[in-house]
């Protein structure tokens, strides 16, 4: 059972949710997979999403893949729910954190990372989605920093709302499994907006 651990609504009335539990269970529109760029749903979220989903789901990412070519971090992918509750699925490609060297390699990949969540946003804008979760993308197999991500993540979300407020877009839940990314993304949380 998803349980949400947090909630706020912005001025436009979109609502912002941190939910603990299974993102496969969702019943929102649809669903953001924390895919790689050839759609390959092999380990993660992604895996959980391809199994619980069938065989739809990698199917109709492979017949993607070959008619667009490997998904960028601002332009996501979509896909059927399969046998989800969602309708869709809509596959991100967030940051791979390789230990960057430099400031601006570390600008780059926090850049890279709001785009994943800014283009999964406007995906959903465009298939009329009024709900939609996301994992904390890039913080699995990827390794990005749980606290960064979060910080990020809210950031990006609340200026969609601000540069969107007639989205379709009405609830945005990020629904975590672990309780080291929950307790990362709810101090986050608390940092930026209190309780």
């Amino acid at each position: 059972m998803n349980t949400v651990l947090a909630e706020r609504k912005f001025p436009s009335n979109q609502t912002i949710q941190i939910v603990q539990g299974d993102i496969t269970t969702e019943e929102v529109n649809a669903i953001v997979n924390a895919a790689n760029e050839h759609l390959q749903h092999g380990g993660g979220v992604a895996w959980a999403i391809s199994k619980k989903g069938g065989p739809a789901i990698q199917k109709e990412s492979d017949e993607w893949v070959r008619q667009h070519g490997r998904v960028t971090h601002t332009r996501p992918a979509w896909t059927s729910g399969g046998h989800l509750p969602a309708k869709y699925v809509i596959h991100a490609v967030g940051p791979i954190w390789s230990g960057p060297q430099s400031e601006n390699e570390i600008v780059d990949m926090d850049n890279n990372l709001a785009l994943a969540i800014t283009g999964s946003l406007v995906v959903a804008d465009e298939l009329r989605c009024s709900s939609i979760a996301l994992p904390a993308i890039s913080t699995g197999i990827f390794g990005f920093p749980k606290d960064r991500a979060a910080g990020i993540i809210f950031s990006t979300i609340e200026k969609y709302f601000d540069d969107n407020p007639s989205s379709s877009l009405n609830t945005v839940k990020l629904v975590l499994f672990d309780e080291s990314t929950v307790s990362a993304f709810i101090k986050s949380w608390q940092d930026k907006w209190g309780r």
